[in-house]
């Protein structure tokens, strides 16, 4: 159930509202909007006489929601898309007009390497910088990223360039360190249903990169997508990595029809990776395009300065000279679309 409350309400009267949902012994969690606020009602059961909450005051009206995910639905937020900002200024926001473009190394290699392709994508015109300090791989004898090391190497080319950082976390135990350093934090593919790492991201706030599980459903991975909000966290950024199927010509298959699928059922914004999505560098320009025309609120791309040379993902990761090109043609299709991909200002 969802209580919609007035533009005009007060947070005395916001207050109160979840005391009764309370006192029902429901959970309640109160999301601000650009325009009012509503009152998220979480739990097993549902209220069987709401009739109470139609005359308190500052109540507008009541809504119920029928799907299994209640924070991520629509109607939680009466229609209205969620913005995200990532890092400090408005360059990088997310859920709005504009379509930032996150681009990095799919690993932090060491400080030099860091800093130089840091300083390559900024130049081309992205909005943040990724790169994994912590890497999952699905060999255990394989290179694992440098832990903390890695963090404070993101936290110098953030410092270099003004990039916000991008980075993932795999436990629970680490999700304070990474937040000492990130400005938002990613859910890898293989966390996606790790429960517990989705609570804990919760209990932060700092924004929440969250990539779709390779297996999952949309209705799956909008559930999953609850365990973050109801912890308190309101910041989470869907994220389309493509999903396993027989298709053997891609690393996975990118399905584009998710992004106005998601936004139908959702009002949090969806960023495509076209990188992991296609699994080779010489699709990512075409398939970002096309997650723009398609409707993606922001995209994520693997960018390396040797991708041959490169310790993980190379065959996916496109160039600096590629990205630099490719941000002129997504702003056009962006502009086509009613929507905004400006180049940063240059370093």
């Amino acid at each position: 159930m969802i209580i919609v409350m007035r533009p005009e309400a007060t947070a005395d009267q916001v207050d109160h509202v979840c005391a009764l949902v309370t006192e029902a012994g429901l959970k309640p969690q109160a999301i601000q909007g650009t325009d009012l606020v509503v009152v998220a009602v979480i739990g097993d059961d549902r209220l069987k006489d709401d009739s109470k909450f139609e005359q308190v005051p500052g109540v507008d009206r009541i809504m119920r929601v029928l799907s299994p995910y209640k924070m991520a639905a629509v109607e939680t937020t009466a229609g209205k898309r969620t913005e995200i900002r990532v890092g400090e200024g408005d360059g990088c926001i997310f859920g709005g007009v504009s379509v930032p473009v996150i681009a990095g190394p799919c690993s932090v290699e060491g400080e030099d390497k860091l800093l130089e392709i840091a300083r390559k994508v900024k130049a081309a015109g992205a909005h943040a910088l990724r790169g994994g300090a912590f890497k999952p791989r699905t060999n255990p004898y394989a290179f694992q990223g440098h832990g903390e090391d890695g963090l404070k190497m993101l936290a110098a080319a953030r410092d270099l360039t003004g990039l916000p950082i991008v980075t993932e976390v795999l436990t629970p135990s680490d999700v304070e360190l990474v937040s000492k350093y990130a400005d938002c934090l990613q859910i890898g593919t293989r966390n996606a249903q790790n429960f517990k790492l989705l609570e804990a991201v919760g209990q932060q706030q700092k924004p929440v990169l969250f990539k779709r599980g390779m297996a999952m459903t949309i209705n799956e991975y909008l559930q999953a997508a609850d365990y973050i909000l109801a912890e308190g966290n309101p910041n989470v950024i869907l994220c389309e990595r493509g999903i396993r199927t027989f298709e053997d010509h891609t690393r996975n298959t990118l399905p584009l029809a998710s992004v106005p699928e998601l936004k139908r059922r959702s009002h949090l914004p969806i960023v495509v990776d076209p990188s992991h999505g296609t699994g080779h560098a010489y699709l990512v320009p075409d398939m970002s395009r096309a997650a723009i025309a398609a409707g993606c609120d922001g995209l994520a791309i693997e960018c390396h300065q040797d991708p041959a040379h490169a310790m993980t993902d190379g065959a996916q990761s496109i160039t600096p000279e590629v990205l630099t090109e490719l941000m002129g043609s997504l702003a056009r299709v962006a502009d086509a679309v009613d929507r905004v991909c400006r180049p940063t200002v240059s370093v």
